[in-house]
């Protein structure tokens, strides 16, 4: 994803630090659930049916910070769950702030104007609001009549407000790119700052409660880059959030590694392991996630499950991070950075 020049500049110093130590694998962005609780059911989400028996319990705000120093990662991605319904939010931001991180808080967009006065702009702070199409598309995607228009009213108000705001889109199979562009389009003239975009591809916990949904809804490895291969034009015309490289992987121009141990997980029930997907522990340290995880038995060609992921948080990590790296990307992520 792009981030801001000071992220970048202390990305850089981060990264080399790691480096000079000779450590092989370190977090670049902590993906923190404080909560699972949603005031949504979207129809792509596993969360709220992997979790259902522990739907009401929540990380205290001081359990949220131990990990956000036990991980050490420069990013913490607050997710969820809709984190806007977490009692302690705006304490949250706060003290993770106050740890010099850059934060991306992930929300579908409900409730942005009612908590808006529990945060303060800053260069290190996202609001990222999940955004699947137009009106009718994205609110039928999240099973509720008038969300979009909601989120549209909350990103307004946040721009006004000096905010930085992002948008993150799923790309389904049937989703139109004619609809994206018109979407982007129109966030753009309301001032969203860049824009991210994942694939939709079927995993198990979203397989397992709704496998003929998830068959009408979720791509293939082939389908997707087809599917990106169409939209390569479109990124072209916006600010993408998703660098350069990463969209070259999802239209098939090039292969990455999945890197998923630079993105580690951290909710009400430990550290998701091996990655924000696939659950088959949790562990109670980050340290143990990472030191007991075969990482070399996940990835495309390794385990079934991997199959057909292309997901950001794997792949678009391991574009940050150089692997697989080709003569010319750190030029091209450079300009991309600039731009």
């Amino acid at each position: 994803m792009r981030f801001p020049l000071s992220l970048t500049t202390s990305m850089i110093g981060y990264m080399a630090g790691k480096t000079i130590k000779r450590e092989k694998k370190f977090p670049l962005v902590l993906m923190l659930e404080p909560l699972h609780a949603c005031n949504l059911t979207c129809t792509g989400c596993g969360r709220i049916r992997e979790y259902s028996k522990t739907i009401k319990e929540k990380l205290t705000v001081e359990e949220c910070l131990a990990s956000v120093d036990e991980a050490g990662a420069p990013i913490v991605s607050i997710c969820g769950g809709e984190p806007l319904i977490y009692p302690e939010i705006g304490k949250l931001v706060k003290g993770i702030l106050n740890r010099k991180k850059h934060i991306y808080l992930c929300t579908n967009g409900v409730f942005m104007q009612k908590k808006l006065a529990e945060f303060t702009p800053t260069s290190r702070f996202f609001f990222n609001v999940h955004l699947d199409g137009l009106k009718e598309s994205h609110d039928k995607a999240v099973e509720k009549d008038g969300v979009f228009d909601q989120a549209v009213e909350g990103i307004k108000a946040a721009k006004a407000a000096g905010f930085l705001v992002c948008t993150n889109t799923t790309i389904y199979k049937e989703t139109d790119i004619n609809e994206i562009d018109a979407l982007f389009g129109f966030l753009s003239k309301i001032g969203v700052d860049g824009f991210m975009v994942s694939p939709a591809y079927g995993y198990q916990a979203v397989h397992d409660t709704n496998p003929d949904g998830a068959e009408e809804l979720f791509m293939t490895r082939a389908d997707i880059r087809a599917k990106f291969s169409e939209a390569q034009k479109l990124f072209a015309k916006y600010r993408m959030m998703s660098s350069p490289i990463y969209l070259d992987f999802l239209a098939g121009k090039r292969e990455l590694t999945c890197a998923a141990y630079a993105n580690p997980t951290r909710n009400v029930k430990g550290w998701k392991g091996p990655c924000y997907l696939i659950t088959d522990k949790h562990h109670d340290s980050y340290s143990d996630l990472i030191k007991n995880t075969d990482w070399e038995k996940f990835g495309y060609g390794k385990d079934p499950r991997c199959e057909n992921c292309l997901m950001h948080c794997g792949y678009e990590i391991s574009a940050a991070l150089g692997v697989n790296g080709k003569l010319g990307d750190s030029l091209k992520m450079l300009l991309w950075q600039l731009s």
